[in-house]
């Protein structure tokens, strides 16, 4: 598919990597800028970070932290995915078939930050209880 002479909006395949790294970057800054709870999700992984630097973890500790942040990122993209497509398909109008698509896909998210949260209690809570002992 070819660009119109008076459509400067894409809508072919990308021709270059940078290109299509371009878009997946907007793609990100989009997500952070509108959806609260991705900003959420991102304080906390900020603060998971700083922790298990303070605490000085493992490298096979930092692989599962890194795992967990990146499963909920990737499920809260999803998540937005889902929320924006279901909307377009039913032009912003009440659809029993979109809510059960936004619930499931929240509901992933919700599990991926309860996966998350395991993590971090199984690495940190047993060296917070080595420091106050």
């Amino acid at each position: 598919m070819t660009m119109d002479s008076h459509d400067n909006h894409q809508t072919g395949k990308n021709h270059h990597l940078l290109q299509a790294m371009g878009h997946a970057l907007d793609g990100i800054k989009q997500v952070l800028k509108e959806e609260r709870n991705m900003r959420f999700h991102v304080a906390a992984a900020v603060l998971a970070c700083l922790v298990a630097a303070l605490l000085q973890i493992s490298a096979m500790e930092w692989l599962w932290i890194l795992l967990a942040i990146f499963v909920v990122f990737t499920a809260e993209f999803l998540n937005t995915v889902t929320e924006a497509v279901t909307d377009l398909l039913v032009d912003h109008h009440y659809d029993l078939n979109v809510k059960k698509a936004k619930d499931v896909a929240a509901g992933g998210v919700l599990i991926s930050a309860f996966f998350a949260v395991l993590v971090g209690l199984i690495i940190f809570v047993p060296r917070f209880l080595a420091i106050i002992r």
